[in-house]
């Protein structure tokens, strides 16, 4: 969902949903770089898909992929601060995905060696 926002709203989801100023110099570039994250998160949500339906074994990678995609965000965060109007949806996203998403790496590593186990 939060990737068709990105790609087809008008403004990206930038100035109605994270607030960022649009009505600077540059506005376009934001909403370009807001379009072309919603693409990437589609490709990606089109790829966790397909590991949940065809390819299982891949959920552990999907799971540690998704955590280190957080990471490496609040890392650009860290290193190009953005002023916002308000805390945007996806900062408090992140507070709860990351330890969600290193849980179920976890998780599903430790379900899949169990599974291997029983197997034998």
């Amino acid at each position: 969902m939060r990737s068709c926002i990105h790609l087809l709203s008008p403004d990206g989801g930038a100035g109605t949903i994270a607030g960022m100023d649009l009505s600077v110099a540059g506005a376009d570039g934001i909403i370009f770089a807001f379009a072309l994250w919603g693409s990437s998160q589609l490709l990606f949500a089109l790829i966790q898909l397909l590991a949940v339906i065809r390819y299982r074994s891949l959920i552990p990678f999907m799971w540690l992929m998704l955590a280190l995609e957080v990471l490496l965000r609040e890392l650009v965060g860290a290193m190009k601060p953005v002023t916002f109007a308000h805390t945007p949806p996806g900062a408090i996203g992140n507070q709860l995905i990351l330890p969600l998403a290193l849980l179920m790496v976890v998780w599903s590593l430790w379900s899949a060696s169990k599974s291997i186990e029983e197997s034998k």
